[in-house]
């Protein structure tokens, strides 16, 4: 028997249709089939534009009825989406000359009077059917939302997310689309008469195959499985006097939280984008002043429950650094030999002692200029916000530098990742006598060609795996940054390894 979730929600007018299709935008992607049900003028076709407008964050956006064109495609930012209207419909194999049979699988498919051609829509969509409610007034609809399959799921998340929204106060609040980024998670602005909140839907991780020493890839390289880690270490952040959000609102088992409104505000500036020298000082400096602090291991989630967080250790970064080998060198023409294999982790293996033995602080991970926010109101450090935390690990400070000098959607220039670098070295030694620059230069440049080999291997993932074709663009910059570090003479044998069997990126 196929999977259904449905539920019912009276729409009041037509923001109200609005707020629902934003909600639903938060939790759909590529694939998803959408299907509009209901009679003539029950707002079908006002639905589907409120939602391709909050998809292509444009409110003025043109989304003309399809009733004569059949079927009309978007590009949004997300993915591509085709909205059809099968009301002149006669026979379903008329939707092959559209290009809705079979239904591709690599875009968003909105369909008006799915009735018309029953038997053409598959298994696996969300239904929602609209109907008039003359009687709360002209504008007034109720709306059932059904999910079939394995689109089931979403919509029982879908009446989740409503549910906390409501129990928030914000279930009436104007939604306003922000980027997602290369996880699972996706966020939105809300606004009431009261300013602005930020909406997070983090849904647990879901396991992938078990094919690293018995544990999926999220598992072995400490990726965080749930909203907790994310609770725990911002809450851990503020208390040392770092600026991360406050959390307003938390469902800590359906993974939703609304978190104080940061703003949009940069580091960078300018296209092509750019680093805003000022802004990086600061962040600089507070990285400084995060890895002089003795940080706690453990941290209190709730009153009853607490995160240890967990080390950044060699099997870890070996792991990330397979990625490489996985998908990065055959996406270049190269199908590793298990001989090739054996050298590569061999030789890592070796290198990666010298920072897993290396003091431990929170290392946050994601620490670039996406995930930074600028805080002009305050002072000092405190204008550094920080918003992506979650994956934060014990491990050596040299990675989060390299995170931030080395940022990997924007080019910093050489001089300036050197001046940057050599500012925090002597930030570090204002404060301690025994901190050692010559050796800090040689873990820097070590995390460097670890984490650069690792994104060169996850960007190829996105592309071929995720249907994310938009990260490969940052593969060159990569591939610089990561002929910096092979540079280090405590690398040599790595850059001759380099050279000689790994190509670089298509520019």
């Amino acid at each position: 028997m196929t999977a259904t979730s449905t539920f019912s929600v009276a729409l009041a007018n037509e923001t109200a249709t609005a707020e629902l299709m934003a909600d639903l935008a938060l939790l759909i992607g590529a694939g998803d089939v959408i299907t509009l049900s209901g009679d003539l003028g029950a707002g079908k076709t006002a639905a589907a534009r409120a939602l391709i407008r909050y998809l292509a964050a444009d409110d003025t956006l043109e989304v003309p009825s399809p009733t004569f064109t059949l079927a009309q495609s978007y590009e949004l930012p997300s993915f591509p989406l085709v909205h059809a209207d099968l009301y002149r419909i006669n026979d379903a194999s008329e939707l092959e000359e559209i290009g809705l049979a079979p239904l591709p699988d690599d875009i968003v498919v909105l369909i008006e009077w799915p009735e018309r051609a029953p038997d053409a829509m598959p298994a696996d969509r969300i239904d929602i059917a609209l109907s008039h409610r003359p009687a709360l007034g002209s504008a007034a609809r109720a709306a059932e939302i059904t999910g079939y399959g394995k689109a089931a799921a979403k919509v029982a998340r879908l009446n989740e997310l409503r549910r906390f929204l409501e129990r928030a106060g914000f279930l009436s609040a104007r939604r306003e689309r922000m980027p997602g980024d290369a996880s699972t998670r996706s966020y939105a602005r809300l606004r009431n008469d009261d300013g602005s909140v930020i909406l997070m839907n983090s849904p647990r991780r879901p396991d992938g195959p078990a094919i690293y020493n018995g544990r999926p890839y999220s598992a072995a390289v400490h990726l965080a499985e749930d909203v907790r880690p994310f609770v725990a270490i911002g809450n851990g952040l503020r208390k040392h006097g770092f600026s991360a959000p406050a959390i307003r609102h938390a469902d800590l088992e359906s993974g939703f939280l609304i978190t104080e409104d940061r703003g949009g505000e940069g580091v960078i500036e300018g296209d092509p984008p750019r680093p805003i020298a000022e802004r990086y000082e600061a962040a600089v400096d507070m990285l400084a002043a995060l890895h002089r602090e003795a940080l706690p291991r453990q941290l209190p989630v709730t009153p009853d429950e607490s995160y240890d967080i967990p080390v950044f250790d060699i099997d870890a970064w070996l792991i990330e650094i397979g990625l490489m080998l996985e998908w990065y060198l055959p996406d270049r023409g190269v199908q590793p030999s298990e001989e090739l294999r054996t050298d590569f982790l061999g030789m890592w293996r070796g290198l990666l002692e010298k920072p897993a033995a290396a003091p431990r602080t929170w290392v946050i991970r994601d620490f670039h200029s996406p995930n930074i926010i600028w805080l002009a109101e305050r002072t000092g450090i405190l204008r550094v916000g920080i918003i992506d935390f979650q994956d934060a690990l014990l491990g050596p400070a040299a990675y989060d530098v390299v995170s931030l000098l080395q940022d990997a959607r924007i080019d910093v220039p050489e001089q300036l990742e050197l001046s940057l670098l050599t500012r925090y070295i002597k930030a570090r030694r204002a404060t301690d006598e025994s901190f050692d620059p010559a050796g800090f230069a040689e873990l820097y440049a070590i995390m460097s060609a670890q984490r650069n080999t690792r994104l060169l291997g996850t960007f190829a993932r996105l592309n071929r795996r995720d249907g994310k074709p938009q990260y490969l663009k940052h593969q060159p910059r990569i591939w610089t940054y990561l002929e910096r570090s092979l540079a280090h003479p405590a690398l040599t044998t790595f850059r001759i390894w380099y050279t000689a069997n790994v190509p670089p990126p298509v520019p």
